[in-house]
């Protein structure tokens, strides 16, 4: 007989492998922004339709975005959340890409702000990816949500030792936790029938992903060794540093000599980088954090050649994050999407930083 319990529990559930989902959004999202944008550049932006139609970008965003949603909507196997990702991040890229034709009333796709818009929005989503890695909270429903969606694997002849051995812990730790009956009765049938001697498994399989990181992996730890490791780490942040601080040194340079920031204030003018006073007052702002960015990055070099790793180290961290997450968004604007191979190189170095602080705390 049936026991009618309390009201219905809506408190959400975070998904199972949703960082990964959403790190293959953050990834589609950047291809399809710089695809686009180098596309367009090379083609010299044509123009989809004859006449007086133009079927834009932003209507082929929309239908993957749309698609995406559909498929996860209707169909349930895990695999449709990996292609929902890539088509989602793909639909937001060719969508967000034509901001600047919704912000002005000229439809102006090269509008300046358009640039650092988009990166902006970037930046919140890999943001958003950074609190997703995180562990959530335990929760007894979360668990047993996760592990029934984990259980479709067995539906698809698809479970590996590997996940079996995760689910068993999973489910074990439910019954120390569970305070309700039925949870730990559903836990506790769950695992008699994973320990059952019919149960069928898969041999572990290696994603393309995972096959390639560990030969690079491999390859890494046998030809850079953490002298060289350190060599490269002291020579990016040294040539990051000198890059980024070059326009202010070309700025304060040119303070020095008579008529020196007269020329170059008109060579923005003509150049279209600037147009008025508060353009100008931005253009000297960006200068100022760029270049005290490209100081601490110098500085973060020499400390790591003189010895204090760990100084040098945190200071670099601090140097990029400011870079990326803060100046980034000012050269954007003024330099558009040729700052886009910078930021790139800026984040392998941050990625660089944490990599060499691994394989130290290992030796």
């Amino acid at each position: 007989m049936l026991t009618r319990i309390g009201g219905r529990v809506r408190k959400p559930v975070r998904r199972g492998r949703a960082h990964r989902y959403l790190l293959l959004t953050l990834l589609s999202f950047a291809v399809s922004v710089a695809g686009t944008r180098l596309l367009l550049e090379l083609t010299g932006y044509p123009q989809l339709g004859g006449g007086d139609l133009h079927i834009a970008h932003v209507l082929w965003g929309g239908m993957l975005l749309f698609v995406s949603s559909l498929l996860m909507m209707i169909l349930a196997n895990r695999w449709v959340y990996l292609l929902g990702a890539v088509l989602a991040g793909l639909g937001v890229g060719l969508f967000i890409d034509e901001v600047g034709k919704f912000i002005t009333q000229t439809n102006d796709y090269f509008y300046p702000a358009a640039a650092p818009i988009i990166y902006a929005f970037f930046l919140l989503t890999v943001f958003l990816y950074l609190q997703i890695r995180r562990p959530p909270p335990y929760d007894v429903r979360g668990e047993l949500y996760r592990a029934l969606n984990s259980m479709t694997e067995l539906l698809d002849h698809h479970l590996e030792p590997s996940e079996l051995e995760a689910l068993e812990t999973s489910l074990e730790t439910v019954l120390e936790q569970a305070q309700d009956e039925n949870q730990a009765r559903l836990a506790q049938q769950l695992l008699v029938y994973l320990r059952s001697d019919t149960l069928q498994l898969v041999p572990e399989e290696q994603s393309f992903v995972e096959r390639n990181f560990r030969a690079f992996t491999r390859w890494e730890k046998r030809w850079i060794n953490l002298g060289r490791y350190r060599a490269i780490l002291v020579g990016g942040l040294a040539a990051i540093g000198a890059n980024t601080f070059l326009n202010l040194s070309r700025l304060l340079f040119a303070a020095r000599t008579p008529g020196g920031l007269e020329v170059v204030f008109q060579g923005l003018l003509d150049a279209g980088q600037v147009s008025s006073t508060t353009g100008m007052l931005g253009f000297i702002v960006r200068v100022a954090l760029e270049g005290s960015a490209g100081l601490i990055l110098i500085l973060a070099a020499m400390l790591i050649l003189l010895g204090w790793e760990g100084w040098g180290l945190n200071l670099g961290v601090i140097g990029l994050l400011l870079s990326l997450a803060g100046v980034n968004l000012l050269v954007f604007y003024y330099e558009q999407f040729s700052t886009i191979i910078t930021a790139a190189v800026q984040l392998v170095l941050l990625l660089a930083i944490f990599r060499y602080r691994q394989r130290i705390t290992v030796v």
